[in-house]
């Protein structure tokens, strides 16, 4: 018994558990900090910068590669595309807990996470834009958990409450579609308020479409980043159906963002054009600007495209991973690098390692949860008792 107990305490002290466990205890202790001693304590933000690295990374960032589901579920449910059908569940799941940790993470920065449904009972500010955000980002949250329920009740047994949330599917696969697009371009829509704050090379009356069409990048490259880790870390919980479907998704999704990330590219050209910033190239952002342009958006279209073309799953997997960099990078870019550009370096921004301290443990806390999830419930795999749907 002694030997089996010692060998039970070496599975679970694996280097990722004992990190991860370090993680949490620092998030633990800072979020306590955080609630009883205030933002001042725990981060560097100001009257200048209100908004810091837990609305940039946390949010803009978050609800960005939470993407994944609504890509996928309408690629398979109103597309057709029903070859893709085995990532619809780890898609859906990835969104569920993106979006679930971007609400928990908002409100380390709002504060008092018992009045985060004020807006909607007490105050309604229906005219403002934020207003929008959080209704649709509370929605969709919503329909990603229905979504993802049919799973925990394969796992629990309900099988006629299942096979009743089953026959919404196309109407929460639409509700999510329409909810995603709304959310997704008012965040970039938010900036819109602040001309003279955001450098005009990122600044664009276009900059809510910017930010819908890099969401589609941000889940595409989503699903397959988090397919390459499914398979290499949870291969043994994975079905023939989902093992077989890695190299067509990866083929399928990859020549997607290929093209969508050329259009991106595109429509960015044409609204330095439109806006006459061409001169703004020859500074200092500028060529900041076009580390991002260039080395961020076209040099990724075309390595996704190089990939698909030689039917590469090493390029594409690699691309997915520049392309997720891409999306973060544009997204500090807008909210902290490019806003307040004029200020001196002196006064500009720059997390506190809690603030760090905080995004890190977010993280954590979705590693975990999903690793918890995908190996109890019928994610990477068609559950024997079901007709797949």
């Amino acid at each position: 018994m002694a030997e089996e107990s010692s060998a039970s305490t070496r599975r679970r002290l694996t280097p990722f558990n004992v990190i991860a466990g370090i993680i949490v205890i620092i998030g633990l202790y800072v979020t306590v900090r955080r609630f009883t001693s205030g933002l001042s304590s725990v981060t560097h933000l100001s009257n200048s910068y209100p908004w810091g690295l837990w609305i940039a990374f946390d949010l803009l960032v978050g609800v960005a590669l939470a993407a994944g589901g609504y890509v996928t579920s309408a690629a398979v449910y109103i597309f057709g595309m029903k070859r893709y059908h085995a990532a619809v569940r780890p898609a859906i799941l990835t969104g569920f807990l993106g979006y679930a940790l971007v609400v928990l993470a908002l409100n380390y920065d709002v504060g008092r996470p018992w009045r985060l449904p004020y807006p909607f009972v007490i105050s309604r500010g229906t005219t403002s834009l934020l207003f929008e955000v959080a209704a649709c980002v509370a929605l969709y949250l919503t329909v990603l958990f229905v979504e993802f329920s049919p799973a925990a009740m394969e796992w629990l047994g309900l099988k006629k409450a299942r096979n009743l949330v089953v026959k919404l599917t196309m109407a929460l696969t639409i509700l999510g579609v329409i909810l995603s697009t709304l959310h997704q371009s008012s965040l970039g829509a938010l900036f819109l308020i602040a001309p003279s704050k955001l450098h005009p090379l990122w600044y664009s009356p276009y900059i809510h479409v910017y930010f819908f069409v890099t969401s589609t990048i941000a889940g595409l490259s989503m699903v397959i980043f988090e397919g390459s880790l499914s398979h290499h870390y949870f291969k043994d919980k994975m079905d023939a159906e989902h093992l077989a479907a890695k190299t067509d998704l990866m083929l399928g999704f990859g020549k997607a963002a290929a093209w969508v990330l050329a259009g991106y590219f595109v429509i960015k050209v044409i609204g330095i054009a439109a806006d006459n910033n061409w001169h703004y190239l020859a500074t200092g952002y500028g060529a900041w600007y076009l580390v991002e342009l260039l080395g961020f958006v076209a040099l990724p279209a075309m390595t996704y495209a190089i990939g698909v073309r030689e039917k590469n799953t090493t390029i594409i997997r690699w691309s997915a991973v520049w392309a997720v960099l891409g999306i973060v990078v544009n997204r500090f870019n807008v909210c902290l690098v490019a806003f307040n550009w004029y200020l001196p370096a002196e006064e500009r921004y720059f997390p506190h390692w809690m603030e760090v301290a905080i995004s890190v443990f977010v993280v954590t806390l979705g590693l975990l949860a999903f690793r918890f999830i995908v190996t109890r419930m019928p994610i990477l795999y068609a559950h024997p008792d079901y007709e797949t749907h």
